[in-house]
């Protein structure tokens, strides 16, 4: 293209289009007699405008000799930006991710004043309308033979209804461009996964309820602390890391094996996982815990430093603090966790069945979490899109000592409430030994996720309905 034809004025804009997340842009293009110079990409500045960050790694280039040469429609499973060097392209784009937008088309002309963004999944298409075009793409993977993630589309699709300015039969094609499926009969390119660790444990199973499509994988299938581990799999292919996995057995921690597993699970293995979502531009959602601090404030908001009382304690601020390295983290440090499986609310309704009348610590005051209210929480995060992070999530509601809790569990349950008797710690641990220190305040503050969106239930609440659908 000639540099009287292209048009000089242009700031740098970015557009929506009719398919979700794909973006047409405007480039500045400066020039003269001589010919032309623009800036084709520029992290800094389109980012600010809005274009995703999507890290290329590869940079392709398709030189076209013939006006009329046309390649596509072709869906991979990778990002990709597209602008011409030389002539002009008309590109056609349409939608071949599950979704509501499948099947959507959108089309432009493409000079070197122009770019599009093309997300993951939607197909894209060229006819060069000069000879000797030169258009060249941005890639953030590689292609690779063994991925079976590809998706084709006939250029002639009655159903897309693509009005080629060139007519299919007058242009060059190749044999495999025009004997790809119709869209009837392409398979949907199924959106990235989320995998989530720790599995069978009480948030592990919660998260399996609210996220069914995701991939779930337990110490037997995926152990976060082998090192072997991390190389068997295709991390592109994830959207998300949800670690649900920990070592929490608080007072074996204090033991000299104890506290080499808890750092391994909690801190050295969510270093890895850290380091694989900062490669592969992924979402890490980390799970914390009250006992990062020491319980000497009343209540914790998010910007409390870290005070770990013991090796658990201090195992998971470590993990905390490789987790808060990934640009895209979620850190929702949460307490006094319950779900399905052997908890405290469990265990006190078990004593109240059997005619124990037990005696529970007084003095140690924060609210029950609920794993049905952490994964919404985690699920409403990573839908939003909310700014990255740590998010206290506890459920709402007067804060109360365990020895309180213990009696609404029995009050609950049917059963006389006083049958609960109320110790201090000391008193409690007094003569045991092996015992890991426990902060006596656990509440946290959770205005943050709230003003995020996200409302958790209220302890007392979520406790009623936990124990009229739990079986005993």
């Amino acid at each position: 293209m000639s540099p009287e034809k292209i048009d000089f004025s242009k700031e740098l804009s970015f557009q929506e289009t009719p398919i979700p997340g794909l973006l047409i842009a405007d480039l500045p293009v400066h020039g003269d007699e001589r010919g032309w110079f623009k800036e084709n990409w520029q992290r800094e500045k389109m980012r600010a405008l809005g274009l995703p960050d999507f890290g290329p790694v590869q940079n392709n280039i398709s030189f076209n000799a013939q006006r009329g040469v046309t390649r596509g429609i072709h869906a991979e499973p990778w990002d990709k930006y597209v602008s011409v060097g030389a002539g002009r392209i008309f590109g056609a784009w349409v939608d071949l991710r599950e979704g509501d937008s499948y099947g959507a088309v959108f089309s432009a002309e493409i000079d070197p004043s122009k770019a599009i963004f093309v997300p993951r999944g939607v197909g894209n298409a060229f006819q060069a309308l000069e000879d000797n075009t030169v258009y060249t793409y941005l890639v953030n993977d590689h292609w690779s033979a063994e991925n079976k993630e590809y998706a084709f589309l006939n250029l002639a699709d009655e159903t897309a209804g693509i009005n080629w300015p060139i007519s299919l039969d007058k242009a060059e094609l190749s044999d495999k461009d025009k004997n790809h499926p119709s869209l009837l009969e392409v398979t949907a390119i199924k959106p990235r996964k989320i995998l989530v660790t720790g599995a069978n444990g009480q948030l592990g199973k919660a998260l399996q309820v609210e996220f069914p499509d995701a991939e779930f994988v337990d110490r037997t299938t995926f152990d976060i602390t082998d090192p072997e581990t991390w190389g068997r799999r295709n991390w592109r292919q994830y959207q998300a890391i949800i670690n649900a996995a920990a070592y929490t057995k608080v007072d074996q921690a204090e033991t000299p094996e104890g506290r080499i597993e808890a750092w391994k699970a909690n801190a050295y293995a969510v270093q890895e996982l850290a380091r694989l979502a900062i490669e592969n531009r992924l979402t890490l959602v980390h799970i914390s815990s009250d006992y990062v601090f020491d319980g000497s404030r009343e209540i914790h908001d998010e910007t409390e430093p870290y005070s770990p009382l013991g090796v658990y304690g201090q195992s998971k601020a470590a993990g905390d603090i490789a987790a808060a390295t990934v640009p895209n983290h979620y850190i929702l440090r949460t307490s006094w966790v319950i779900g399905e499986g052997n908890n405290f609310v469990n265990t006190m309704r078990s004593l109240a069945e059997k005619g124990v009348d037990p005696t529970v610590v007084s003095d140690q005051i924060g609210r029950l979490t609920f794993t049905t209210d952490i994964a919404q929480a985690v699920h409403h995060l990573l839908d939003s899109k909310a700014e990255a992070g740590i998010y206290n999530v506890s459920n709402d509601g007067k804060p109360a000592s365990w020895a309180k809790i213990a009696a609404r569990v029995f009050e609950l349950s049917g059963h006389d409430k006083n049958r609960v008797s109320g110790v201090t710690t000391a008193e409690y641990y007094a003569g045991k030994t092996g015992i890991a220190p426990r902060p006596l305040q656990s509440t946290l503050n959770i205005d943050k996720i709230v003003s995020a969106g996200f409302a958790p239930r209220e302890w007392d609440t979520a406790l009623r309905e936990y124990l009229e659908h739990q079986q005993p």
